[in-house]
């Protein structure tokens, strides 16, 4: 991806581009067991820094209607509402790094 558009989530999660839904949330079981802030005292807010990092990567994938958007128009077209503006004026927002946790791990 090109650095205008933004982080990589494919990257961030470590999955390729055309990962499937239970890919997703495989990885980012892997990757928020090990970056939960709660499992880093020593190195606790880099550890939450890179746990945000995933959860929203996640957040945006597992969505196939953001994944849409995101694939097109990198997460700066998130941000600016996707190329039809639909999220609103407000633009896209991100969930609570600790919402999309327990909703994964709550199942």
């Amino acid at each position: 991806a090109c650095q205008s558009m933004g982080r990589d989530y494919y990257d961030e999660l470590g999955v390729s581009r055309d990962a499937s839904e239970a890919e997703l949330k495989k990885a980012y079981r892997k990757l928020a067991m090990k970056w939960h802030p709660d499992k880093n005292k020593d190195n606790r807010d880099a550890a939450e820094a890179r746990f945000k990092r995933i959860s929203e990567a996640y957040d945006v994938l597992s969505d196939p209607e953001k994944r849409k958007i995101y694939n097109v128009a990198g997460e700066e077209g998130l941000k600016n509402g996707g190329a039809g503006g639909g999220f609103g004026a407000g633009g896209f927002h991100h969930r609570n790094a600790e919402d999309i946790f327990a909703e994964v791990f709550g199942e």
